[in-house]
């Protein structure tokens, strides 16, 4: 395949440029990397270099199998080019109060793809092929793929000259602010997002010009239940194998369904945050192809969407792979998947399963199983079967997770044991044969009604990306948090009082520390209003009772 790239605005792309005072794209640079246009084009030779803008074209076409014609939607995920400088958000507030699953990925970009196919005379090949994409860093697939459904359309009848309207209207949007409710004019449209009660009124100027906005209840959730209907009955599997980080394949007929498949394992486990790699849509001509491929080595950690039946060949030593035919009813039911051996995956018709040896540590919940098929037989909404599918796994890794968060708890010092007068003391290290003792009276049977080997579970669970992910998010939360409980003792000591029968050169080192931690800290930690004050102005005080020749030697040292 040759492809032709185009990309409007932002950091990757560039080719639009500001005529007014304002920084460049700052506020589009918050929602988006880039709008790429990709035209497929036999005639034009291979010319690109970068490998971001490459991968970008191998993975806004669906592949020659898919067979997709008329308007398709999917998504993709690739990693940043090595060597790339990463944009400073730093410890912004986004990412700071956004959820983990929902902030912002600094190692890779989101691809959303909006891909026209229609037959047109006048080209070589006999169809028109085109690709509008979002590029982002932000895990928005509900959002982003409705404001393609607004802006792709369009484009494809008028070009060019819309997407510069979009990207400027887009640069006029306030920033991702999580927990409130944004109006995001666009189009003469105006997407909703968010739906907390005390920002329903937030919108930006001249917003109550617009038309009645258009209301999204949630800006990143898919329809779990339709993603999950051919494999209702194993879910308990797909949601293990997540949880475990093992090694998935995920073979579907489209980009569309292996894109959402993996999407939806992936928010499977939330509140948990999915620690190792996952590429909705994959290709052979990614530039992971032979990382992932190499049987010299055990599979990687990673969960791929495919659609080129190549891969079954290829990813035959890979120990689960989940194989989806389209979707079909069996009288009033979609046509389940079976579990096969792994041995029977063998030949480019493959049928339809889940070709894997896992056996579950845990029972599947037959009561949620009956409930979901009852309200197929009863053509109970979609929106409400996902509902219920979701508050299902949310319960379910929340009775997982608790325990352990319980635990981690209790590694944390007594907050008495903080004195401003010695550096904070260290989190105790976490044991798992400890942690294993206290599930007999605090374990998740507490708040789950499913049985099984629990203990088993958290074993494994030990030896995943997703462990160690978690692990070291809370240890990090927690050393912020007692820096800030430090911080906050050294504010409120009198250290006026504590320099009066001190040496002139431990006054300096001193003053020193408590400018090297004011700069350091106080941008990441959180401490009471005013307390930061109260410390910089203690600083100056002691700075300056020391003699006019130290003063200059700090007033040099200034950091």
């Amino acid at each position: 395949m040759v492809a032709e790239v185009q990309m409007l605005g932002g950091a990757l792309g560039g080719r639009l440029e500001r005529t007014d005072s304002r920084s460049t794209w700052a506020q589009f640079l918050s929602w988006l990397e880039c709008v790429c246009v990709v035209t497929f084009d036999l005639e034009l030779g291979q010319a690109i270099e970068v490998t971001e803008k490459t991968s970008i074209c191998y993975l806004s076409f669906p592949d020659s199998y898919s067979g997709c014609l008329g308007d398709t939607q999917f998504s993709f995920r690739f990693r940043q080019s090595i060597g790339r400088i990463s944009p400073d958000f730093g410890e912004d507030a986004y990412d700071r109060d956004a959820p983990v699953t929902l902030q912002r990925d600094l190692g890779h970009f989101y691809g959303y793809v909006y891909f026209r196919q229609v037959k047109d005379v006048s080209v070589k090949r006999g169809y028109f092929q085109k690709s509008l994409v979002l590029v982002s860093r932000l895990p928005y697939v509900h959002l982003f793929h409705t404001l393609l459904q607004i802006i792709a359309p369009e484009y494809f009848e008028k070009l060019e000259p819309c997407l510069e309207a979009v990207c400027n209207e887009i640069d006029q949007w306030p920033s991702p602010v999580p927990g409130l409710t944004l109006n995001l004019p666009v189009m003469g449209t105006v997407l909703q997002v968010g739906t907390t009660p005390q920002s329903k009124h937030r919108c930006p100027l001249g917003c109550h010009l617009l038309p009645a906005p258009t209301l999204l209840p949630t800006i990143h959730e898919l329809d779990l239940f339709k993603c999950f209907q051919s494999a209702l009955i194993h879910l308990q599997v797909l949601w293990e194998l997540t949880l475990l980080g093992e090694p998935l394949v995920v073979m579907a007929p489209s980009p569309t369904m292996s894109s959402e498949i993996v999407l939806a394992l992936v928010s499977s486990i939330a509140p948990l945050k999915y620690c190792s790699d996952y590429r909705p849509y994959f290709t052979i001509h990614d530039s992971e192809f032979r990382e992932y491929t190499t049987r010299t080595q055990a599979p990687p950690n990673v969960i791929l969407g495919v659609t080129n039946p190549f891969f079954i060949k290829t990813f035959q030593s890979w120990p689960h792979i989940v194989r989806l035919g389209d979707p079909r009813m069996a009288g009033d039911l979609p046509k389940q998947v079976k579990v096969k051996k792994l041995a029977k995956l063998k030949t480019l018709d493959t049928k339809p399963g889940i070709y894997t040896a896992y056996k579950t540590f845990l029972q599947k919940d037959k009561v949620l199983i009956k409930r979901l098929l009852k309200g197929i037989q009863r053509k109970r909404p979609s929106e409400v079967q996902s509902a219920i599918l979701r508050r299902h796994l949310l319960e379910l890794t929340q009775s997982f997770i608790i325990p352990l968060e319980r635990y981690m708890a209790s590694l944390m010092p007594l907050q008495r044991s903080v004195t401003p007068w010695k550096t904070p003391p260290q989190i105790r290290p976490f044991s798992q044969e400890e942690f294993m003792a206290t599930l007999e009276h605090a374990g998740p049977h507490l708040t789950s009604m499913l049985k099984g080997d629990w203990m088993g579970l958290y074993r494994r669970f030990f030896r995943s990306p997703n462990f160690d992910g978690w692990y070291r998010l809370r240890r990090r939360e927690m050393t912020q948090k007692l820096e800030s409980l430090h911080l906050e003792a050294v504010c409120d000591a009198d250290l006026v009082g504590w320099t009066k029968d001190k040496s002139e050169v431990e006054v300096v080192d001193l003053v020193l520390k408590l400018r090297e931690k004011l700069v350091r800290k106080t941008g990441q930690l959180s401490v009471r209003e005013g307390a930061v004050d109260q410390l910089e102005g203690c600083v100056q005080t002691i700075a300056a009772a020391l003699p006019e020749d130290l003063q200059n030697v700090l007033h040099r040292h200034r950091p």
